[in-house]
């Protein structure tokens, strides 16, 4: 009997990766992609109107959707990290040139578009559909069975009716639990865009055949968006003002630090330009008893800066994950940082975050009932898994001979395409809560 096609879906907060399987084997989709082909494609979408389109609307994703708004930022409707709004009951919906989108909405234009740019890959609607979740979505009180639902929706529009979901940790520890030679309780550890998130599982083989069972799991909120904003937070904010002060007759004021919170969301900073805030700020800077950062906020925010200085941080975060200190360099037009930053330091800045990795970890030992040292393997994964003070974390609680990480870009998505060919898909399917 021949082995049925699984497509694997790994759909995240900032990038998604598609992979093929069919039995004990799966590869990467490349993606074509402006430039070159890729295996990421970023998970971001861009509306314009086009009256040469038949909708009126032209609608691109990844880096089509970048470009486009790179291009026209003020007539462009730029979207991403929408996954974040995946299992939260006060998005309904959105208006875009006129029409009202819901997330199923704007997660089946992301998948078209996807399908395109990926040769066909998601055009075999008669396959198995094995598509990845959090451990735990995000958002104030967020509802897994809404999200999944909205999922549900989106991938039957283009056609797939045998849909399955599970945790990405879970796929992230079958991909890694076929190098496995003996039985092992094995700690997973998903660093993503937008969520951390951790499963114990307990891995067996069996007459050739791998079996698991789900110990432990949580998640978290903290990810890799949230160690951007720190460095944006600790270095460039207070260069464009934050922290300054302005004179308001006879008084000493401090520049209000609202200014600075899109800086979490490069693509909310062109929503400052024709806001009331944006105007306080041209008012600002004539009180300012240090007006040259404001002139220089202005600047980032009216040139449209904000992808290149992500595109810093980025940088700087890759840099420090091999090296104990780096250059912060980000120039654009008239606006010139660049810093020294010691590792330490931005060990320092992300506390917060690492503590609740912490708190997080030790939350799935307790609902596994189990201690650190009943921990065989852990395995990690995600762009943030290459920070030394994340990766401190488990050398520090559970050995670094106990510790395997990468395939931060592969081991979701094969994972499940691998999961797919599974016999008994029950055993690793996850329910909505």
């Amino acid at each position: 009997m021949k082995t049925p096609l699984a497509i694997g879906v790994d759909f995240g907060t900032t990038n998604t990766v598609v992979a093929l399987g069919e039995g004990a084997h799966a590869s990467l989709v490349a993606f074509e992609t402006p430039a070159e082909p890729r295996r990421d494609f970023r998970s971001t979408l861009s509306f314009n109107a086009d009256p040469v389109e038949a909708t009126g609307r032209a609608v691109n994703a990844g880096p089509w959707a970048i470009e486009a708004y790179l291009e026209d930022p003020t007539d462009t409707r730029f979207i991403q990290s929408f996954k974040s709004y995946a299992a939260s009951a006060l998005f309904s919906e959105t208006r875009i040139l006129g029409r009202r989108y819901a997330f199923e909405d704007l997660l089946s234009a992301f998948l078209l578009r996807l399908r395109e740019h990926g040769g066909g890959a998601l055009s075999e609607t008669g396959a198995r559909l094995i598509v990845g979740r959090p451990v735990r979505f995000v958002g104030s009180s967020p509802d897994p069975e809404l999200a999944l639902n909205r999922y549900q929706t989106a991938f039957e529009r283009l056609g797939f009716t045998d849909i399955v979901y599970v945790h990405e940790p879970v796929a992230a520890a079958f991909y890694y639990a076929r190098r496995l030679e003996e039985d092992a309780t094995v700690l997973v550890a998903d660093f993503g865009g937008g969520t951390s998130d951790f499963s114990i599982i307990r891995f067996e083989k069996k007459g050739g055949t791998l079996r698991s069972l789900a110990l432990g799991q949580t998640g978290v909120g903290v990810a890799g968006d949230a160690f951007d904003y720190r460095i944006i937070d600790n270095l460039v904010s207070p260069v464009l003002g934050k922290g300054s002060s302005y004179r308001d007759f006879d008084n000493i004021l401090s520049v209000p630090s609202r200014y600075y919170a899109n800086f979490a969301r490069w693509d909310q900073l062109a929503l400052m330009q024709a806001s009331k805030d944006m105007r306080d700020i041209r008012g600002l800077v004539r009180k300012a008893l240090e007006p040259e950062k404001l002139e220089k906020l202005i600047e980032v925010l009216d040139g449209n800066y904000g992808y290149r200085l992500y595109q810093s941080v980025s940088r700087l975060k890759e840099a420090l994950s091999s090296e104990p200190r780096a250059l912060f360099s980000f120039k654009a037009g008239g606006v010139s940082i660049e810093e020294m930053v010691e590792r330490e330091a931005f060990s320092g800045w992300i506390g917060q975050e690492l503590a609740a990795i912490e708190g997080a970890v030790d939350e799935a030992l307790d609902d596994a009932k189990l201690t650190a040292g009943q921990i065989d393997r852990v395995f990690l994964t995600g762009g943030s898994s290459f920070v030394p003070a994340v990766r401190a974390i488990f050398e520090k609680r559970f050995g670094a001979a106990k510790i395997a990480t990468g395939a931060e870009l592969e081991s979701i998505a094969t994972g499940l395409a691998l999961i797919g060919g599974e016999p008994d898909l029950a055993m690793w399917s996850a329910t909505a809560g």
